[in-house]
């Protein structure tokens, strides 16, 4: 096993498994430009390492898979995207489409982008006590990392809905239960199973598997054209929206620790 640190994640490498840990526990893993960055490039490293054959992405502690973006990086006027390489999207990973399979060892609560960033994942491993959710409504946003056309892609319509627009969280047992995520398992031993998950797939023939993984996604020159149009159609909306009022006022709400007051402009 090798292991490399970098500012916003740790790296390591286990047998032909790649294991990304976003390394900001103080910070409940909220994404920055050092995270996306630092999981950007390890996605590179993997995708041209022939050894490497699965990449298991995970947070660090017990508490928080990723609690989305950094809203203190965002008020200081900091970006969250990786300098020079903004195509990778959000923590460096939702619009980063590689043939290796990945997963997500959902080891704590993933609200906003942390949902986005495992909808991202191929697959999704999840300790008991996590739990999935898009609350930007609440805060006068909306979920604009592929949130909002990915949830209806892969669980029922009907719940997908309620989850969107009323901003509330799932469990991990009901995620499961609909289709969300492939495993529940004890809190604290979700990397292991997510591992053990990462094995299965790394016996088989590499090629094959990636192969696979691309006719499945529809994933033609590094990149999911069955999905621009829905970028598209969510990076106008999400500039629409920047520009009103209530945009303004659900951050500031929340910061001031009192409720929104919405104007519908």
């Amino acid at each position: 096993m090798t292991a490399a640190t970098e500012v916003g994640a740790l790296v390591e490498r286990k047998g032909n498994v790649l294991l990304i840990t976003i390394n900001r526990p103080e910070a409940r893993n909220a994404v920055n430009a050092a995270v996306s960055a630092a999981v950007g490039a390890a996605l590179v490293q993997a995708e041209n390492d022939p050894e490497i054959r699965v990449v298991v992405i995970t947070g660090a502690g017990d508490k928080s898979f990723c609690a989305g973006a950094d809203l203190k990086a965002i008020s200081r006027g900091e970006g969250l995207f990786a300098p020079g390489n903004e195509h990778w999207g959000f923590a460096g990973f939702v619009r980063h489409v590689i043939s290796k399979p990945t997963i997500a060892a959902v080891n704590g609560t993933a609200l906003g982008g942390g949902t986005e960033l495992a909808l991202a994942a191929d697959l999704i491993v999840a300790a008991k006590g996590a739990s999935f959710g898009l609350p930007e409504v609440k805060r006068g946003l909306l979920a604009g990392a592929g949130g909002v056309f990915r949830l209806p892609a892969q669980i029922p319509q009907r719940l997908a809905m309620e989850m969107i627009l009323t901003g509330d969280p799932i469990s991990a047992t009901t995620a499961h239960e609909y289709g969300l995520i492939n495993q529940v398992v004890s809190d604290g031993a979700v990397v292991e199973a997510a591992l053990a998950l990462a094995e299965r797939i790394a016996v088989n023939a590499p090629l094959s598997v990636q192969a696979s993984k691309r006719i499945a996604l529809g994933i033609q020159a590094g990149d999911r054209p069955g999905e621009n149009d829905r970028w598209g159609h969510s990076e106008a909306e999400w500039q629409d929206l920047m520009n009103s009022e209530d945009a303004k006022e659900g951050p500031l709400a929340f910061a001031e620790k009192r409720a929104p007051v919405w104007k519908s402009r």
